[in-house]
């Protein structure tokens, strides 16, 4: 059993607090890692949702963790004790969809990574009194100084990689740009936009630049955002609120090769249809509860797709998008802010208000 501090949501309008708790061992398959920084991604923010229902409190979140091994359970191989590893969303690897290199796409996706639990129902924390706490939030719950991933989840990364930065990789940089990369491969010379410039959408605009796209557009609500999405490689942008959004994208061209949506807001989606020239191709990223109607006329020769993080195979992709970063390429990093851990209450704060695009909580560990 191994000691952590954690930061403990006990209900879905509580706040966070930083408790001690009680980490289990790793079992046979299982990697133990000391979590040097853990990013706050919007999918935390959803399991505040009573759709988790109120067996799911308390709970340790976090889904974008990066540290060290510390210890591996039975028949681990891919990693050892001292590696350093970027935390990522679990796989079982034997499914039709594994076998054929869409992890993202696992049978068992939904049961690994969103019910806080291991298959078999147990998570892998206790706090201080002896009581169960949900612990298996993407099979890492990595709002802790100590968590316990799997093998399938962990990616190794170079020891001289910046573990404090690497975190968001494990999902939302992994989901914006891997839309862009693996899903719809955008190719150079092609059009691009993106609605919603938060972390996932100016992943995704940050990848369209690095894939040679011509014409990338940015549409959100807030300003400074847009002003970053130029930055990182945006054209042109255009404020969500404006009169007649969809003509105001495309203005005076054809339509776009390729639309993202991060919103997960339902006419919003719609736009994302509608802006599309013919033979276009839509990626939906956004996690919200929202649903999408469009006349099936505006489908003509135009397709949707939902994109579960990035299509990745993360420990291909995630060590890609590094090599990236440190040519230049793709400067992630410009999106991060600090918090300590216990500062989560303010770092989710600051993301609902739009003050902070990426926030990432250092354990105090490293």
């Amino acid at each position: 059993m191994t000691h952590s501090r954690a930061a403990v949501l006990r209900g879905p309008e509580a706040p966070y607090v930083v408790e001690d708790v009680v980490i289990e061992d790793p079992r046979p398959g299982e990697v133990l890692v000391r979590v040097v920084a853990a990013g706050l991604c919007h999918t935390d923010l959803i399991a505040r949702s009573p759709f988790f229902g109120p067996e799911f409190h308390p709970a340790i979140l976090g889904h974008e963790g990066a540290g060290v091994v510390d210890r591996v359970g039975d028949g681990v191989t891919a990693v050892a004790p001292g590696d350093h590893v970027v935390l990522t969303f679990d796989s079982c690897g034997t499914c039709a969809a594994c076998l054929r290199g869409g992890p993202a796409y696992c049978a068992t996706f939904r049961a690994r990574n969103l019910s806080g639990r291991r298959l078999d129902g147990t998570g892998s924390a206790h706090d201080s009194a002896g009581r169960p706490i949900t612990s298996r939030w993407f099979a890492q719950s990595s709002f802790s100084e100590y968590a316990i991933a799997t093998e399938r989840n962990v990616v190794r990364v170079d020891p001289d990689a910046p573990l404090d930065l690497l975190g968001p990789l494990g999902c939302g940089v992994q989901t914006g740009a891997g839309a862009v990369l693996n899903e719809l491969r955008v190719r150079p010379g092609s059009s691009v936009v993106v609605f919603g410039a938060g972390a996932v959408g100016l992943s995704a605009v940050m990848a369209a630049k690095l894939a040679g796209a011509d014409e990338i557009v940015a549409v959100d609500l807030n300003p400074a955002r847009l002003a970053t999405a130029i930055e990182l490689g945006a054209v042109r942008t255009v404020h969500a609120t404006t009169d007649d959004l969809a003509e105001a994208v495309v203005a005076d061209g054809p339509g776009f090769d390729f639309s993202i949506d991060t919103t997960g807001v339902g006419a919003v989606m719609s736009t994302a249809i509608t802006v599309l020239a013919r033979r276009g191709k839509c990626a939906l990223l956004g996690a919200g509860r929202d649903s999408l109607t469009v006349l099936p006329s505006e489908l003509g020769g135009r397709s949707v797709t939902y994109v579960y993080e990035g299509s990745a195979i993360p420990r291909l992709f995630i060590p890609e998008l590094i090599r990236f970063w440190r040519r230049g390429l793709f400067p992630f990093d410009r999106l991060v802010r600090h918090y300590q851990l216990d500062q989560l209450n303010v770092a989710e704060s600051d993301t609902r208000g739009g003050v902070v695009v990426k926030p990432v909580l250092l354990m105090g560990n490293a």
